[in-house]
């Protein structure tokens, strides 16, 4: 299979795109798509309503019989030379890891929604040329550049099929380059951005910290499939903030410049996916193997695919020293995650069943109302407590930590490899399986999955952080509260209920719901923020109060029993006011503390 991409109206963000497909079997019609899902994403995106001006011709350039057969694809009649021409301009204005930004800065490229496909020649190789490109402009991609006699060919590169082409971001643009070399193979930051080389160089180094505590946990690298591994970066102020995992490379794409209080959050999600190229694209769900561009790609293992990763990008953080105090780690990661647990949904589901609800709510758009906010929470979240339950559990009672697990999951499920693709995808059972191998303890081991994974019993993360010196506790304690923080908006000056309200809450129990509007609290108007503060502070958490609100038109009384604002936080000992005893401060270190030699 071949392609050609070019970009001669970038600044209205349209591309040229041919697609060449020779030696196509004779006697029937050959089925060209356009994805309809993405590696890493697991809902439908369509990528074929940002196709237009279609033709399919022969090798000479003779119109080939072409019907759009389905909103997806088109069926082409070959003639009798074998070749189909397949070429169509591709509009694409998002930046981000799903889809296609283009403008006369840059093009940036999810392959799933940048080039057509035919059924039936997916084992074939694959190659690229971009042409006619700008004078500054370079190639980001984990794709292999075409050597012919010796030479690198300019601009064209090779993948070895279809799944590994469709799982290469490329980006286009003045590249600026950051590489350097990790036990022979080569680690490079390519990168757009609108900073200085000093920014570039402070964030390279941070980065380099990164990689070498996430080698540390899984006691080496994996093999790149070209001794080579690409974060494919773009900070430019158009783009949309996203990572995406893939085989030999990420994309990652942020707002947010390198410079200035943003950067920890870009470093955190060069974290999170670096930590992918071991878990998820090597250790690979056996529900995800192969991926089909065709469908939605539902998996019950993205609590481990993806929580469990969540869990280790912000751990590196602090064992990098990106995080420069426990403190830091404890605001900025475990505070997140333990508060993540005490929604509804998280209560209610265990991890499976939000792993199954992705090719719903990852990125994914509809518009009629639903429930999530009491019947969800992220399988990032449910996964990453669950991950840091484990962790401290297997530290206390079994002499052993997460990373020998990870590393025991990585040499039975994710070291084997072949053809570019895992040779041994896990299931949830071997998960099971090896957290009992490493543990010594097959009882343990079923007992966590069937409370924690199968269903949602709560940890005591109170209980599991006291050993570490680190102390959870509610925030705001002795401050009276209508529901959850965000639970209410006011808009126009009109006190409104943003979202569902959450069952347990004063909101809930009280009947009122999403869209309704409060109109006084306790006799009071609620004009802004500080009215509403200022009526809250003069009660108690146990107190009852009136409250008149619109509900769908109508206005209505009720008595409303307010609650304790339920937000966590996590600190240190310390920070508590406490004196952490030795044993507590070795705990921490050897939990929190860098592992790379």
């Amino acid at each position: 299979m071949q392609y050609s991409i070019q970009f001669p109206n970038a600044v209205h963000h349209e591309a040229q795109v041919v697609a060449t497909f020779q030696k196509v079997p004779a006697g029937r019609p050959l089925q060209v798509r356009m994805a309809r899902s993405s590696p890493g994403r697991y809902a439908l995106h369509e990528f074929a309503k940002n196709v237009y001006n279609v033709r399919a011709t022969d090798g000479q350039g003779k119109p080939l019989p072409t019907r759009h057969s389905d909103p997806y694809g088109w069926e082409v009649t070959p003639g009798p030379d074998g070749t189909v021409r397949f070429s169509y301009t591709l509009y694409g204005d998002r930046t981000d890891g799903t889809y296609a930004g283009i403008d006369a800065q840059h093009a940036h490229l999810n392959i799933p929604a940048t080039f057509a496909y035919a059924r039936g020649l997916e084992q074939r190789p694959v190659y690229v040329n971009f042409e006619q490109l700008p004078a500054d402009w370079k190639v980001a991609t984990q794709l292999q550049e075409v050597n012919e006699n010796g030479q690198k060919v300019p601009g064209r590169y090779f993948a070895p099929h279809l799944q590994y082409f469709m799982d290469s971001p490329t980006s286009l643009g003045a590249q600026k380059t950051r590489a350097w070399q990790v036990n022979g193979q080569q680690i490079e930051m390519q990168v757009l951005h609108a900073g200085s080389d000093a920014d570039l160089d402070r964030y390279a180094d941070l980065t380099k910290n990164v990689v070498r505590e996430a080698q540390a946990v899984f006691g080496e690298l994996p093999t790149f499939d070209f001794g080579r591994y690409t974060f494919v970066a773009n900070y430019l102020p158009q783009v949309s903030g996203d990572g995406m995992e893939h085989r030999n490379s990420t994309s990652v794409t942020s707002s947010r410049p390198l410079g200035g209080p943003g950067m920890l959050d870009n470093l955190g999600t060069v974290s999170h996916e670096f930590v992918h190229s071991w878990n998820v694209e090597r250790i690979r769900p056996s529900d995800l193997e192969p991926f089909d561009f065709d469908r939605a790609n539902m998996s019950d293992m993205l609590w481990f695919a993806e929580g469990f990763t969540q869990y280790y990008g912000e751990l590196l953080l602090r064992r990098s020293g990106a995080y420069t105090t426990d403190a830091q780690y404890a605001q900025e990661a475990l505070t997140g995650l333990i508060n993540s647990m005490e929604v509804p949904g998280a209560k209610r589901y265990g991890a499976i069943y939000m792993s199954q609800q992705a090719p719903f709510v990852d990125a994914a758009k509809s518009i009629d109302p639903s429930n999530r906010a009491n019947t969800y929470q992220s399988y990032y979240y449910v996964g990453g407590a669950n991950a840091l339950a484990l962790d401290l559990l297997l530290r206390q009672k079994y002499r052993t930590d997460l990373d020998t697990y990870m590393r025991a999951v990585w040499q039975q499920h994710g070291k084997p490899q072949k053809n570019h693709a895992p040779e041994r995808p896990y299931t949830v059972p071997d998960l099971q399986r090896i957290l009992g191998e490493v543990s010594k303890d097959t009882a343990f081991a079923g007992q966590f999955f069937r409370q924690h994974i199968y269903n949602a019993t709560p940890h005591d993360y109170a209980a599991l952080l006291a050993p570490a010196g680190v102390v959870v506790r509610q925030a705001k304690p002795n401050v009276a509260a209508l529901g959850m923080p965000g639970q209410i908006d006011f808009v126009n000056g009109r006190c409104l209920i943003t979202y569902n309200t959450l069952v347990g809450t004063p909101l809930y129990q009280a009947g009122l719901d999403r869209d309704d509007e409060l109109l006084k609290l306790d006799g009071k108007l609620l004009k802004d923020e500080k009215a509403l503060a200022a009526i809250l502070k003069k009660h108690e958490p146990t107190d009852t109060v009136p409250l008149e609100y619109r509900s769908r038109g109508q206005v209505r009384t009720a008595q409303i029993a307010l609650a304790a604002d339920p937000t966590l936080e996590v600190v240190p000992a310390e920070q508590a006011g406490q004196q952490p005893t030795p044993e507590q401060l070795a705990f921490r270190k050897a939990w929190l503390g860098s592992k790379a030699q």
